[in-house]
């Protein structure tokens, strides 16, 4: 026991703690000092003076959640209260391949961010933008950017191989990105080139090879089958990541959500001119937009979150316009004027990735998405995705906790222990609920009745 003459920060008296190793819960208390946890464990602490007190009364007290996955700008909403809202303490920003921008000192956040280095940003440090098969002195520019990045901080390398610029990069490329992760032992994480049914399976087995070769550690984001409905599918893929040693992330949806690019041909895509494109090429555009947008279960199911569209779906617009949905696209809503949530997955496939104990949760969301998986993910899993017919409690939690901090190499945080920071974050399960829907996505989860970053209670529930 620590020393009894100390007046200490934070004492949490009589709380259901759940560490984050995914061991069953046990009756506790905690105690915290200068922002780190001194005491966690089932003797008393009465004894014990601090400046805060609290009577967690049988609640559960967990690490603070780690979001692997998110996005937003630091300096435009330091507050993050969708992500606080659900117990979230730590947010990664930097992914699908494109950094995220500086935060702003005057307004630090309320929670920890931590960044990631994007394979975009790195191609234009390098010059290369969209040239798609770089020479040798430029695949040296491409590494010194990455070297440099790393040595200033950086959490990792992102790639978005299914987007612009990542898509150009080809195996020798990815090799100088896995090389130089490998070097400042830091993960690669990657977007898939494609997470389509047909080619999924392929796309996961071009970034395994990275690792193969470089030695890497590889994390796959926002682990997914689009189209897909058979779990045997998703039980191959999760066997290509054990047996690579990777990791993965979930988020607990069935849309997807990223810009409309996504619908339309790689030839009608940047730096193509997309008006020379309606010129000339129309009749075969508005043939494979058809096609792709019916394949991506009809225009029903795609709903933007970008104004002037935010709420309504393809379909809704093609018939308030009289016009049929591919000319909607083409003529009002190009490649880059628009992001929506697509639904286009199987419940019972992301529940077979969610179950698998190398696959973390993580939001892919952001305060101002048009989705609200950056609102509900953490909290969702909780209501929806622990009990008889999903995961235990403690083991949802290390998918929240220690396992998205061994992921990141962090040793200080995702587990109630000794020593380590006093993120935490208190709740009765009953009580949690995902507030948010695709119509209203921005609405706080409920539920969470206090959450602690470094010993600092930064969200406190009303009616707590």
């Amino acid at each position: 026991m620590p020393p009894s003459d100390v007046l200490y920060d934070l004492r949490i008296d009589d709380a259901w703690i759940v560490d984050g190793t995914g061991a069953e819960g046990y009756a506790g208390h905690v105690l915290v000092a200068d922002g780190m946890i001194v005491y966690a464990g089932s003797g008393a602490l009465t004894a014990y003076a601090a400046r805060d007190t609290v009577d967690a009364a049988g609640r559960v007290l967990a690490p603070g959640f780690i979001d692997l996955h998110a996005h937003g700008s630091e300096a435009a909403t330091p507050e993050w209260p969708n992500f606080l809202a659900q117990g979230v303490t730590t947010i990664v920003l930097g992914l699908d391949g494109s950094s995220a921008g500086p935060g702003d000192p005057a307004r630090p956040s309320r929670l920890s961010v931590l960044r990631f280095v994007g394979h975009g940003d790195l191609r234009e440090a390098a010059g290369l933008n969209h040239e798609p098969e770089p020479d040798a002195g430029a695949l040296a520019r491409l590494e010194a950017a990455a070297d440099s990045a790393l040595g200033a901080g950086a959490m990792g390398i992102s790639l978005g191989l299914e987007y612009r610029p990542g898509a150009f990069a080809g195996a020798r490329e990815l090799a100088v990105l896995g090389q130089a992760a490998a070097r400042a032992g830091v993960g690669l994480n990657a977007h898939l080139r494609s997470e389509d049914d047909d080619r999924v399976e392929a796309s996961l087995r071009e970034f395994l090879a990275i690792g193969a070769a470089s030695g890497a550690q590889l994390h796959v984001s926002h682990l997914k089958i689009v189209f897909g409905r058979d779990p045997a599918q998703a039980d191959r893929l999760l066997a290509l990541i054990d047996s690579a040693g990777a990791t993965a992330d979930v988020y607990p949806y069935t849309a997807s959500y990223t810009g409309i690019g996504i619908v339309y041909p790689d030839w009608a895509l940047s730096p193509a001119d997309f008006e020379s494109i309606k010129r000339t090429r129309r009749p075969e555009l508005r043939e494979y937009l058809r096609a792709r947008v019916t394949r991506r279960n009809g225009p029903e199911a795609t709903r933007f979150g970008t104004a002037p569209w935010t709420g309504r779906t393809l379909a809704e617009i093609a018939d308030s316009m009289g016009i049929p949905f591919e000319d909607v696209l083409i003529d009002h809503i190009p490649p880059g004027s628009a992001s929506a949530a697509y639904t286009v997955m199987d419940e019972c496939v992301m529940r077979r990735f969610l179950a698998h104990p190398r696959v973390a949760v993580a939001s892919d969301g952001s305060p101002t998405m048009g989705h609200p998986r950056g609102y509900g993910s953490f909290a969702r899993v909780i209501h929806r995705h622990t009990g008889a017919d999903g995961l235990t409690l403690p083991e949802a939690i290390r998918k929240m906790t220690s396992l998205p901090a061994s992921i990141l190499g962090l040793t200080d945080r995702g587990r109630i222990a000794t020593g380590l920071r006093a993120d935490l974050v208190l709740f009765d399960p009953a009580q949690v609920r995902d507030s948010a829907t695709y119509t209203e996505p921005h609405r706080l989860a409920q539920g969470f009745d206090a959450v602690w970053v470094a010993g600092e209670r930064v969200r406190q529930s009303p009616s707590y």
